[in-house]
This record gives C-alpha cells, structure tokens and sequence, in this order.
C-alpha cells in the first residue's frame, strides 16, 4: 500500500454514495479471492474423479492458490506502490478472469494446478489494493472503522462461505463452474472500477524487489512440498531432504537479503512491536486451524456421511453466516478492549468450537450446529483483532508493509493449514488403513479415500463394499486426529500469548 496515499486522511473523498459503492466494489473483490480458497472443498472429491488426480495432485490444487498468493504478496504491494493501487487492481482483476476461464476448462489435474498458479498471482495483486482504496476513499474516522470492519467480515466470513458456494453450484452444473462464475463478477467489476475509482499516480521512487518475491516464493514451494511428500504412503526420503533444504536455504536468504537491503519487501524489525507479533501469530495460527478444519470436514461430510456437495455445504453455512456477524461486533469493542484481548477471546471460542465438533459431529443434531457456530463466531472475531493489531501497531510510514505482513500471515496460514492438516490427514489415513487379501492387491487405495473410492467402482459389490467401509472408517479416525491437532495448536497458542502478555 502507497505510505503517502494510505496515511494521508485529510483528502477530500468521493461522494458519500460512491464511498459505500467502491467499498462494494473492493469487497466482491475481496470476496472472490477468499472464497477461492476454499470453494474447492466440496467440489475436491467430484473433481478428483474426473481428471483422475492423485492424492499430492489434489493436495497441490487446493494448495497451490493461497502458497503462490503468500509468495507475491509482498512485491505486489511494492507495485501498488510504484504505479498505483488502482492499476494494480485492474491488472489483477484482468488476469484473475482470464486464469478462472482457463481452471473451468482444465483437461487434467497438472493443468488445473497451473491455473490455480495464475488465479493466484490475480488475487496478490488485487489484496493489497482493496485495503489501500479502502483508506484512500474514507476520510473520516467513523466511516473508515466502519469500511475496515465490513472488509475484516468480508476476510474471515468469506472463507466458510466457499464449501457453500461450491455445494450450490455442484447441484446443477459440472465442476467447472465453480471457477466460471468468477468471470462475469470480474467483468462488472472492471466497468465500475474504471467508472468509480479515480486513478491516483504512485510513487516511481518506490523499488520492487523482484529477487526477493522469488526468493521467498521458491522457499515456501520447496518446505511445503517436503511437508506433502513426508505424509504420503510411499515416501522418498531423498526428495524430502532436497525440498526442505532447497526451501528453508530459499527463505534463509529473503530473509538476509531483507534486513540487508534499503527497501526490504518485509521489515523484519517490526516483530520487535509486541503487539504486532501477537497479530501475527494469531492470524497464522487461526488461519491454519481454520483451513485445515474446513478442508477434512467438508471432505468427511461428502466422503463418509456421503452428503451431496450441496448438503455438504449447507452443513458449513453456520460457520460463514456467524464469521460474517461477529467480525464487525468485534469491531465495535475494539476500543474498549483492546485488540489483543479481541484475539485472546476469538482464539478461545475458535478453539471449544472445533473441540465441540469433535464431540458432537457423530449425532450430526443442534450440538453440533451451535459448535460450528461458536467455531465460525471465535475465527471472525480473531481475524479481526490480528487485522487491528498488525495495522495500528506499525508505524505509519510502513502502514502499507503492515498490510502486506496482515495479508500474507493469512494467506500463509492457509497454505499450511492445507499442507500440514492435509499431510497429517493423509498420514493417520494410511496407518489406519489396513487392507486384507484381496484387497491389499490395490495399495493405491491407502493414498486416500477418493483413491480408494476409485478402485472400489473396479471390484465385485461385496469387495467394493468391503474397502469403501474399511477406508471410511480410517478416514474417519483422520478427521478426529487433524480436528484435535487444530485444538491443541490454538490453545497452545492462547497459553503462549496469556503468559507473554503477563509479562
């Protein structure tokens, strides 16, 4: 975000008509980035089946969008810098449609992962500008708490909102579509942002690390895929080894080069701030709890109730509509609690709903609706004191380095959410599974259940039978496993900030 045109709130703004009609304009925006990472959820296991992907296939298509979106956040934000927020906006809004037509219409599982890739590099360009228009274009103090508080409920809500969006669409036309429906909201979008949003020159003084955006991109890719590939059946160790090595020696140097050079992408001395190191470990961790959460639940409601994708996703609708509430309540107690007791208390309830889901999920009644809803109530209020946190306890002349900072934790959070409770689901998976003669002829099924499910349409009925119930079950135990892993990564988390703040 530019420092000059984010900070400087004694312009004139638009009209006030206008004002709220950008905001809706960035907010859609908004929306479809973040329902792209989860919409996939209920459409994973149809889309799974028709392009035949394999379980790291499938890992990588969900993975792919919020990893590669972590890694170019931070030069995009550079470049709104640079040319203009405006721009860059447009620019992403460009190739976020052009890389929807080319996922709805993906022959194969290697060339979704590809679109993925390019639907990504769309959203990191368009992130950081929807919060940078947002603080151009309102002026005044209350408006602008106001605008911020929809688009923190807009970040946390439209997550849940994704697995319902996708179950929708899944009823009445192919999987497809849950990536063409982006293309007719990116064409209204560009008409109204060309019409309403008034261009505003950046700052050509302003450098874009381009090394760095590498640097930190190839990092990220190579200890998230050694993560993957650890949690498979079959590992090959050697290329773990050369994954995790490649990727931290990668993001070992993005770091140095950062504190070395004189307009680092990340200010790494801005960790030092308490309170913005404890938004930004509340928003990894939420983020990674929450993710990881709604990618085996979704997949557990579909695989092992075999609820259809629209049932799956009316099942997490509670989740979205409380996170989209909650956000701009917790808003409106910011200034009298503070944001890290926001966080403190939206981690606490984060953390008894998913335990509540554990303990209520097998009933499928009332328990286990209210425990979603406190689930979905906790995530938004915790995104919304982690965004409070790291924009108001940076300096301002590096508001628009703290935007970068909130906005990748949260993407990052994602990524790992997939990649670390997706391969620890995928692993009690396969240790769970154990498959008797004859069945033990088909090790492909321990990759995961959709696998299974494959080889299962290939056998007599009473084996077919056999295998669905046995891979089920072990799915089963996978879900609880990652379920409780989540509990105990937010309450550690809770523990570690209670006794920081005590301090």
């Amino acid at each position: 975000m530019s420092v000059q045109s984010a900070v400087n709130l004694n312009e004139t703004g638009p009209p006030a008509a206008n004002r709220w009609l950008v905001l809706g304009i960035v907010s859609v925006a908004l929306l479809l980035i973040v329902i792209d990472m989860t919409v996939l959820y209920t459409a994973l296991p149809v889309l799974t089946h028709e392009l035949h992907a394999t379980a790291k296939q499938k890992l990588w298509i969900v993975n792919m969008y919020p990893l590669v979106v972590a890694g170019i956040l931070p030069g995009a934000g550079t470049l709104g810098d640079r040319y203009g927020h405006r721009r860059t906006f447009l620019a992403g809004l460009v190739v976020f449609g052009l890389a929807s037509l080319w996922a709805a219409y993906s022959p194969t599982a290697a060339s979704l992962i590809a679109a993925r890739a390019g639907l990504a590099v769309g959203a990191a360009l368009m992130m950081p500008a929807t919060l940078a228009i947002i603080r151009q274009t309102f002026t005044q103090g209350h408006e602008r708490g106001i605008a911020i508080g929809i688009w923190a409920a807009v970040a946390s809500g439209g997550a849940a909102l994704g697995p319902v969006l996708g179950g929708l669409l899944l009823t009445q036309f192919w999987w497809g579509s849950v990536f063409l429906i982006n293309v007719p909201v990116v064409l209204v979008s560009i008409v109204l942002v060309l019409w309403l949003i008034a261009p505003r020159p950046g700052d050509r003084m302003r450098r874009w690390d381009w090394q760095g955006s590498i640097m930190v991109l190839l990092g990220l890719l190579g200890t998230t895929y050694a993560v993957k590939a650890a949690a498979q059946a079959q590992v090959d160790w050697g290329q773990v080894l050369a994954a995790a090595i490649a990727g931290c020696v990668f993001l070992a140097l993005f770091v140095r080069r950062q504190q070395r050079i004189a307009h680092p992408l990340i200010d790494f001395g801005l960790l030092r701030e308490r309170g913005f190191s404890v938004g930004v470990i509340a928003a990894l961790t939420c983020s990674i709890a929450f993710i990881g959460f709604q990618l085996v639940f979704s997949q557990w409601l579909q695989l092992v109730r075999e609820l259809t994708p629209l049932q799956a996703g009316l099942q997490v609708m509670p989740i979205a509509l409380a996170s989209f509430v909650a956000g701009p309540l917790a808003g409106s107690w910011m200034e009298r609690l503070g944001s890290r007791s926001i966080i403190l208390i939206g981690m606490g309830m984060t953390s008894l709903g998913m335990l509540g889901v554990v303990l209520t999920y097998t009933a499928m009644g009332w328990g286990l609706l209210a425990c979603l809803v406190l689930f979905g109530a906790g995530f938004g209020v915790a995104v919304t004191g982690a965004s409070a946190a790291i924009m108001f306890n940076a300096p301002e002349d590096k508001a628009g380095m703290a935007a970068s900072v909130e906005e990748v934790s949260y993407e990052l959070g994602g990524s790992f959410g997939v990649a670390l409770m997706g391969s620890l689901m995928t692993a009690v998976y396969a240790s769970k599974l154990v498959l008797p003669e004859p069945l033990a002829h088909y090790p492909q099924a321990l990759d995961s259940l959709d696998e299974a499910r494959l080889v299962a349409e290939s056998l007599p009925a009473e084996l077919a039978q056999s295998l669905i119930a046995l891979a089920g079950a072990a799915f089963d135990q996978a879900f609880v496993v990652v379920s409780l892993a989540g509990v105990g990564l937010l309450g550690i988390t809770l523990l570690a900030l209670l006794v920081w703040r005590a301090r």
